[in-house]
């Protein structure tokens, strides 16, 4: 399919909007201004488009599995210094790889007369033989019967031993009931016929045993006639299987701005990610690249019904996956390029304080502030860990007793030595605490309460994000009331029963949930000044003195 007006020129007058100064950085972003534009003429192409039947989720008449989808725009500007963009999808589109106005996949090994389609028919020859050999109808023979003579030998082989032993045990009856009657001689006669009785039956086993040795060895000889056939076969299926994959890590190649081409297989070390390459971020910068485009500015938005395992809703700006976008773009494709800051290496805790609310000899609670780490980070050690341990370098033990997630600002206890850490923790691991947090909700609920259940795993290909997950996912679990509703926003209590990694956020945000994202999520919602959620009241037993105790830090907004 020919692709038509790839770099495509704006519809909406933008003579009036400013370049960016940087290239945006794609793993956290604000969608600059051109390509909001850029997005939002895709999307309108995308509302009324005719060339291809894929079912988004959004049309309740059409037919079909739904698959929403990642869709990228790249603004660029050409030799001639005009401006315009590229459109890109993540992975197929209606089960293609290429459509008109789109960008073409990085490597396309499915191109007629591709490496990959001769190496394929190889593999399918082998698959064939190996397949009609399985299916024999000498090979099934022989296999039944081996199947059907094992079983008969190991019936026989118990039987005569089962026999050995009834036998022994007549033998003996026989030799007590008629010692008392029997002189020497006639009694040493017995033993010695009882005797010439056992060694018998033992000879028989031996024979038995021997017989049926040769006979299954005979028919496994059959069998092994057909099963070193096939698994030669599929030895060298493997070895020419293992070396196509090379073959395609090694053509598989991105280039950056210097022309530089570097393969996925180099990037992963010839381990990439199932789909590594096949996002709508490479493809474009692929693209940009090799017709001399410079790239200004980028963002991805997704389109259509959300997957059941995660969050994303329509229409909604995202950033690159980590797992397989990151090593792509940040070690090759946009070195170079003099991108936004990195905000996951600036320290958001900088200039802020942590507020003591409570203290005494052996623990303090403290108010964290929303964007400030529980514990040190990858990059960024400031945090409340590392603020406590220089505020009181006497403490002994590991003196967090529990994580807030970094935006989320409220009550954390603190233990200054072991044995109180030991008896907090163990108030948390047997949910004896009770915790209340307060959440601005971007919307309005249908309810004024009620109990959330969704057991949540990582997203392997995208953390720090949660999904939800049934089979591999751990149990959590929330309840939640309406507190108050205004200006089209709803404030809600959240009594989480478990502690679970961004529950009370996938909680709110996913449709098996409130379906209604915190305001500020910038995971699961929309970017805002802060992620309005707050642990704002937690009820425990002192681990001393075993008073309960009542804390409340009212939430600022």
């Amino acid at each position: 399919m020919q692709n038509l007006a790839l770099f495509q020129s704006f519809q909406t007058d933008i003579s009036g909007i400013s370049l960016p100064e940087k290239f945006t950085f794609p793993f956290y972003y604000q969608p600059h201004e051109l390509s909001k534009i850029a997005a939002s003429e895709l999307q309108m192409y995308l509302d009324t488009q005719t060339d291809f039947e894929h079912n988004f989720g959004l049309n309740d008449t059409q037919t079909g599995l739904v698959i929403g989808k990642m869709f990228g725009v790249l603004v660029c500007q050409n030799n001639k210094g005009e401006l315009g963009y590229l459109w890109a999808f993540s992975g197929k589109l209606a089960n293609e790889n290429h459509h008109n106005y789109f960008v073409p996949t990085v490597f396309d090994m499915l191109t007629e007369n591709s490496f990959f389609l001769q190496e394929e028919k190889l593999l399918n020859e082998y698959n064939r033989k190996i397949e009609s050999l399985e299916k024999d109808g000498q090979y099934l023979n022989a296999l039944e019967n081996l199947k059907n003579s094992k079983i008969q030998a190991e019936s026989e082989l118990q039987q005569q031993k089962t026999r050995i032993k009834e036998q022994k045990i007549l033998r003996d009856e026989k030799r007590n009931s008629l010692a008392p009657t029997l002189s020497e001689e006639e009694l040493q006669h017995l033993n010695f016929e009882l005797s010439e009785d056992s060694k018998q039956e033992s000879i028989l086993l031996k024979k038995m045993t021997k017989y049926w040795k040769l006979t299954l060895q005979s028919l496994e000889e059959k069998v092994l006639v057909f099963t070193s056939e096939i698994n030669q076969l599929k030895e060298e299926r493997k070895a020419k299987s293992s070396q196509l994959q090379q073959k395609l890590f090694a053509e598989y190649s991105f280039l950056n701005q210097f022309k530089e081409k570097k393969s996925i297989g180099e990037i992963f070390n010839d381990n990439p990610p199932a789909g590594a390459g096949e996002c709508a971020a490479p493809k474009l910068l692929h693209y940009a690249f090799q017709h001399e485009l410079k790239p200004i500015c980028m963002a991805e938005f997704w389109w259509g019904q959300s997957p059941k395992s995660e969050v994303r809703q329509h229409k909604h700006f995202y950033p690159a996956c980590k797992s397989k976008c990151e090593p792509i773009l940040m070690e090759h494709m946009l070195l170079g390029l003099e991108m936004d800051e990195n905000p996951f290496k600036v320290n958001p805790a900088e200039g802020k304080d942590i507020e003591v609310v409570y203290e005494d000899d052996v623990m303090l609670a403290i108010n964290k502030p929303a964007e400030f780490l529980s514990v040190p980070g990858k990059t960024i050690s400031d945090s409340v860990y590392a603020r406590m341990a220089e505020k009181y370098p006497d403490a002994t033990g590991p003196l967090i007793v529990h994580r807030l997630d970094m935006s989320t600002s409220g009550i954390m206890l603190i233990a200054k030595n072991e044995e109180t850490y030991i008896k907090l923790q163990s108030q948390f691991i047997n949910r004896t605490i009770k915790k209340r947090y307060v959440a601005l909700l971007d919307g309005l609920l249908e309810k004024t309460h009620g109990y959330i259940d969704l057991p949540l795993r990582v997203d392997l290909d995208d953390r720090p994000r949660q999904l939800v997950c049934y089979e591999y996912g751990k149990p959590a679990q929330t309840k939640w009331k309406t507190i108050e509703v205004k200006n089209g926003k709803t404030k809600v209590y959240f009594y989480p029963i478990t502690g679970r990694t961004h529950q009370l956020r996938v909680h709110a945000s996913h449709s098996l949930g409130l379906h209604t994202p915190i305001v500020g999520d910038d995971l699961y919602g929309d970017k805002a000044d802060r992620l309005h959620l707050h642990a704002e009241y937690i009820q425990f037993e002192h681990p001393i003195s075993k008073e309960v105790m009542e804390i409340l830090v009212e939430a600022e907004f």
